[in-house]
């Protein structure tokens, strides 16, 4: 579904990423790992148009994405989650989710009956401001205004950043559902190895913003986490 290819990334005289190659096959649930720093964010950006790759291939669904703009790549089917949210605190919690109204690849006029059915909380606090909401509740938000767009790809980046335990675990259910009910596949950037472990179906490892391991998630064995994700 997704083919990233040689792909290399600079800012300014820092080169970030190192002739990076990452697959996401459809269907699958993608776990990109790494220390902080290695380039993560960077590979999902440059994913999503938010930032210029130097060289390289980006392809969805066979497309070439390089050449579009982050509206484009959504209308194409990709939704995104960025890392802290990024909703919009003043406007209501409806309001944010109509956002993505008439981008996505269904050009939805209205708001999803899966998102309030995923997120029934959002329902009730439509006209709370998103700002007012918990940190829980926001992140809900944001994954409910990326699936207004009713992707065939979910990026999420550290989806449980600062969130509640409770609230991890009913992502990751959500995570789940969407990937097997509605054939959602799913790249996410994740640090805490119990819920990658839990939802992933396979993984990349990042080092130096260069791709040092992959495989299905049951090759993530304690020898690599010590090699290439222990602090």
């Amino acid at each position: 579904m997704l083919a990233v290819s040689a792909l290399n990334q600079s800012y300014g005289g820092s080169h970030t990423l190192w002739d990076v190659d990452l697959a996401v096959p459809t269907g699958s649930r993608t776990c990109l790992m790494g220390r902080n720093g290695m380039g993560k964010t960077t590979l999902l950006k440059c994913i999503m148009g938010l930032l210029p790759a130097t060289s390289g291939t980006i392809e969805f669904e066979g497309r070439d994405l390089r050449t579009r703009s982050p509206e484009d790549r959504a209308g194409l089917g990709i939704g995104y989650v960025p890392q802290g949210r990024e909703i919009f605190p003043q406007l209501t919690v409806g309001e944010n989710l109509e956002v993505g109204l008439g981008l996505g690849k269904g050009r939805a006029k209205t708001i999803p009956d899966l998102v309030f059915e995923l997120f029934p909380v959002l329902k009730q606090m439509l006209r709370r401001r998103g700002g007012d909401l918990s940190g829980g509740q926001q992140q809900q938000l944001a994954i409910g205004r990326a699936l207004v767009l009713q992707p065939s790809l979910l990026i999420l980046d550290e989806p449980t950043e600062g969130i509640q335990p409770n609230i991890v675990h009913e992502i990751g259910d959500i995570i789940l559902r969407l990937n097997r009910d509605a054939g959602v596949t799913v790249l996410l950037v994740e640090q805490k190895l119990p819920f990658a472990r839990r939802i992933a179906s396979e993984f990349r490892i990042l080092e130096k913003g260069r791709c040092v391991a992959d495989g299905p998630i049951e090759a993530l064995t304690d020898t690599v986490v010590r090699d290439h994700l222990s602090v």
